[in-house]
């Protein structure tokens, strides 16, 4: 390696010295000014006489002017009160210039690591591959135009860093010179810890599943005795396949019966994948059961190794001669066919995962989060269509592994907040930001207990979450009576003014729902005249006046029925069971502007069909399914606008990293009704329960737990069909049970616990892709379980827990502002008691906190702060709900709406309206914005609920992928504890059809 460095070293200072001669080019000491340059150089570009040099100023007038095209596609949700930003405020000349020089050090490194120069002929290659397969062909013009239509500039400046990033990621996964002493290590554990006991004793991560052949005659009596929440069915054909696998990996013969070739309490020999060495063991094995446990090496990931690499390779290299040509982008007319499906990319995508999250920027899908074999996980990746590639999200600073988590997009950010990781319920999220590629922790101050299988909204200014389940039961905290009683499963959309949500269990099935009026505070219960039966995991969209529930599970009977629920009526209408899509739960929901889209899920098989429902004629239209992707559940779907894209999910050959998109918009600029898969090139390591958000122009997931804290992601550009990385560079710690806020441009995500409480936290910058560390000096002391709201210059984090061998409920909290970097606590004086799993809501001028536990006791207290006097004044006990904790809590203009939640005896349907009219000013609610959404909630929602919602206009909205809403998580059943910590669950392990959650 010290030859390497030298002869790197020498390399740099040649090209130094000859860099006027030949057009190398070097970073500059300050940024140029690009505007002039790239009018010039637009000028210039003629395809009959092509360019034969690029200095690094024209490189990253460039990229200034490919970045454009993005971020004029990038959706800024109608909610938000301030404008759209320019792309000069969100992404300066220095975070173009870090962009141009992270794709020449990798192409550098191909040459310099591995003698793998690129070519021409690979660059030319290249663009055929993007003009052939883009999605999104009306972007990919208006990207050759901004580039002048110059084949030299397109193959340099476009084609370059999609081609780095793949071949790099490709050559690194499994080069033993940087995974060599990991792989030695594991083995070297493995011969000294042979035993089903010694495997928690390595350094490994140590994961366990069970699997149950569904149909077999003994099914019935499996089923019955199953106390495992993991144990994951799978049918005849599934399950020999991955018994097979599994013998496999024994070394076993692959004649006769393999189940009966392995051996109980054996370990395996180690294996390898993309990111990990492993090893099995079975623990048990019946005729049709088998227990497996896994313990896995994480390999250093590329951007980390990249990130200590950068010393030594230099940011140098001449744009490469040659005679290029000006692809043909593929569908000329800007069209697509009805009714077909185009596979995504896998090249660089994200490692295969389930109950993931998935949002839509405008140009990119973004997945993050959720959980494989190898547990829970903190990666993720951005899609571009129009490139058809994958680009990692960065794990620098990215919260924790987790799945089961919600995902919403704000315009700028995707943030994504709570789940599981595997152990504990999380309070904490983070904000990623794509232009910047970076993470900022959400803040713990206030934050919501820590849950899954919950349901998150955008407003327009605040994220709102409600319902859900941890270990200490069904939550309907919020904060108004007449609320509906407590539930998981369940779905939640936004009208505009109101908050639906519906169905669920507590644990039985409930047809029963509310809606809550943020501007009176209060909540009126819908009809149950004519409404669907009670069913867990139905999806719901908005259409602009109405609610359409659908599908779901009622105790193991699968369903085909829903239901149209008019708000201005309080009634019902069933949809049409003719021609219906078949029955089926675990599957995802958009709206289109006109029709509800259902694809996937479930029903004792996986599938890949679905089905178009027009309200207006109350009929279906079946989808294609030449094309489809492979059959799957616990996937993510987004609407684009004119195509749905589906990634992710689990399905017969275990957790997959494919995808597709399906045109159902005719006549442009897709084909009505098709597929196409989305990139696995650079993807993010396979995971379930993590988060995606939709920026406008990428998808970004990040996140999650697989046996360790995870900090990292990815943003997928749809418009490339790319994914890049997430940075890790100074991002903070791994954890969960943090918090988080977005700014408009950053992401700030504080306190949380990685086995540790925190308080510490990080600003994550997505159009720098940057991180920088929150002040400790003044922080608010160690903490979990709090909350934080963003009040459009100041970050509030209030409340929580904090252990330190006795528990102690905090009312402290700190105002944190990004522009000085530094803390003021918050006044004591007249503030509510400690407490933990409170909500906090921010009205324009006041932060209201209520709610929670402190020691034995539920409350039902809250407070008001104003940070502009620092002063706290109570909230009125007078007919307010009863005590809770884990409940929900929205602010509607004028009102606190409270719902749900749990007192340690009774889960609850009730809730309350707090008017704070006196010192709040109006805010945007949550309207259904485009947000990828895991939950049955119209906008982007973490939860491993199936439900992306719909929004009433086709803007794109992240659907079936864990947003910011609450994720159905494995939790137990409700118990009367002081202070319910997360009940473990069998961490995810190599299972065919995980269970988000315990059913009841």
């Amino acid at each position: 390696m010290k030859d390497r460095v030298r002869t790197a070293s020498a390399a740099l200072l040649f090209l130094v010295c000859v860099v006027t001669l030949t057009s190398a080019f070097n970073l500059p000491s300050r940024s140029p000014d690009l505007s002039p340059r790239l009018a010039s150089l637009s000028r210039a570009a003629k395809p009959a006489q092509q360019r034969t040099r690029l200095t690094l100023a024209d490189r990253v007038a460039y990229q200034r002017a490919i970045e454009e095209v993005y971020w004029r596609h990038r959706i800024w949700p109608k909610e938000r009160p301030d404008p759209k930003p320019t792309l000069d405020e969100v992404m300066p000349s220095a975070q173009l210039e870090k962009k141009v020089a992270d794709y020449l050090r990798k192409s550098q490194a191909l040459e310099d690591y591995w003698q793998r120069p690129i070519t021409p002929d690979q660059l030319q290659a290249e663009m055929r591959r993007i003009a052939s397969h883009t999605k999104q062909p009306g972007v990919l013009r208006e990207i050759f135009a901004a580039l002048g239509n110059d084949p030299f500039v397109i193959a340099e400046c476009l084609a370059r860093p999609i081609l780095a990033e793949r071949l790099l990621t490709e050559l690194y996964a499994h080069d033993q010179r940087f995974h060599g002493e990991l792989k030695r290590r594991a083995e070297a554990e493995l011969r000294t810890h042979r035993s089903l006991k010694d495997m928690k004793q390595t350094s490994g991560m140590h994961t366990e599943a069970e699997w149950i052949k569904s149909d077999s005659a003994e099914t019935g009596a499996a089923s019955a005795d199953t106390k495992n929440i993991d144990a994951v069915k799978m049918n005849g054909s599934e399950w020999q396949e991955r018994v097979e696998k599994v013998a496999g990996e024994f070394g076993s013969a692959k004649e006769g019966d393999p189940l009966g070739q392995i051996k109980t309490g054996v370990l395996s020999p180690l294996q390898e994948d993309e990111g990990h060495y492993y090893a099995v063991a079975v623990m048990k094995k019946g005729k049709d059961r088998l227990k497996l446990a896994t313990v896995a090496w994480l390999k250093e990931p590329l951007r980390s190794w990249l990130v200590k690499a950068e010393t030594q390779v230099p940011v140098t290299m001449a744009a490469l001669s040659g005679s290029y040509t000006l692809p043909m982008i593929a569908n000329p007319s800007g069209g697509c066919t009805d009714d077909t499906w185009t596979g995504t990319s896998v090249t660089n995508a994200p490692s295969g995962r389930d109950v993931h999250t998935a949002i839509w920027t405008g140009s990119e899908m973004i997945v993050w989060g959720g959980g494989n074999s190898s547990g829970a996980l903190n990666t993720g990746g951005r899609y571009n269509p129009t490139t058809d590639g994958w680009t990692a999200t960065s794990t620098i600073n990215a919260p924790e592994a987790r799945d089961y988590h919600t995902a919403v997009w704000t315009g700028s950010e995707m943030i994504v907040w709570g789940g599981w990781n595997g152990s504990s319920y999380l309070d904490t999220g983070g904000r990623y930001n794509p232009s910047t590629d970076s993470w900022i922790a959400t803040s713990l101050t206030n934050a919501p207990v820590g849950r899954t299988q919950h349901t998150t909204v955008w407003t327009g200014s605040q994220m709102i979450v409600w319902g859900g389940v941890n270990s200490g039961g069904y939550l309907n905290t919020g904060g108004t009576t007449d609320a509906p009683s407590g539930r998981a499963h369940h779905t939640a959309v936004w009208t505009g003014s109101e908050m639906i949500v519906w169905g669920g269990g507590n644990p039985g099935l409930l047809n029963t729902g509310g809606r809550y009026n943020p501007g009176t505070d209060s909540w009126a219960a819908t009809s149950t005249t004519g409404a669907p039966a009670g069913r867990f995991f139905p999806t719901a969209v908005w259409t602009g006046s109405e609610m359409i529930v659908w599908g779901g599970d009622n105790h193991g009977s699968y369903s085909n029925t829903g239901g149209r629920y008019n708000p201005s009526t309080d009634s019902w209408t069933a949809t049409s069971t003719t021609n219906a899509a078949a029955p089926r739960e675990a599957h995802t929901a958009v709206w289109t502007g006109s029709e509800m889209l259902v694809w996937g899920g479930y029903n004792s098989s996986f599938l890949n069909t679905g089905g178009r429902y027009n309200p207006g004629t109350d009929s279906w239209t079946a989808t294609s399914s030449t094309g489809a992707p492979a059959g799957r559940e616990f996937h993510t779907a987004v609407w684009t606008g004119s195509q749905m894209i589906v990634w992710g999910g689990f399905g017969g050959t275990g957790y997959l990293n494919t995808g597709g998109r399906y045109c159902a918009q005719q006549p442009s600029p897709c084909t009505d009704d098709t597929w196409t898969p989305t990139s696995v090139i650079s993807a993010p390591d396979g995971r379930q329960l993590h988060t995606a958000i939709w920026t406008g122009s990428e998808m970004i997931v990040w996140g999650g737990y697989s046996g360790s804290y995870l900090n990292t992601g990815g943003r997928y550009n749809p418009g490339t069909d790319s994914w890049v990385a997430t940075s890790a560079t100074n991002a903070p710690l791994g954890r969960f049970l943090h918090t988080a806020v977005w700014t408009s441009s950053e992401m700030i995500v504080w306190g949380g616990s990685n086995g540790s409480d925190l308080n510490t936290g990080g600003r994550y910058n997505p159009g720098t892709d940057s991180w920088t560390a929150t002040s400790t000096t003044n922080a608010p002391s160690l903490r979990i379980d709090h909350t934080a709201v963003w009040t459009g210059t100041e970050m509030i984090v209030w409340g929580g827990y904090f252990n330190d061998g006795s528990g102690h409920w905090l009312n402290t909290g700190g105002r944190y502002n990004p522009g000085t970097d530094s803390w003021t606590a918050t006044s004591t004086n007249n503030s509510p008691a400690g407490r933990e799993l409170h909500t906090a809501v921010w009205t324009g001028g006041e932060m209201i906190v209520w709610g929670g536990h402190n020691f034995a006791n539920y409350l039902s207290t809250g407070g008001r702060y104003n940070s502009g006097k620092d002063s706290w004044t109570a909230t009125s006990t007078t007919n307010t709900p009863a005590a809770r904790h884990f409940h929900t809590a929205v602010w509607i203009a004028s009102e606190m709406i409270v719902w749900g939640g749990y007192n340690g005896i009774n889960v609850f349907n009730t809730g309350g309206k707090y008017c704070a009219q006196s010192n709040a000013t109006p805010t945007p609610t949550a309207t259904p914005t485009p947000t990828a959404t895991f939950t049955p909630t119209p906008t982007a929602t973490s939860t491993p609920t199936i439900t992306p919602a719909g929004t009433p206009t086709p803007t794109p909205t992240a659907t079936f992928t864990p947003s910011p809403t609450a994720t159905a998580t494995p939790t137990s059943t409700p118990t009367a504890t002081p202070r319910p910590s997360p009940t473990p669950r069998s961490s995810p392990g190599p299972r065919s059809r995980p269970t988000p959650a315990p059913r009841p």
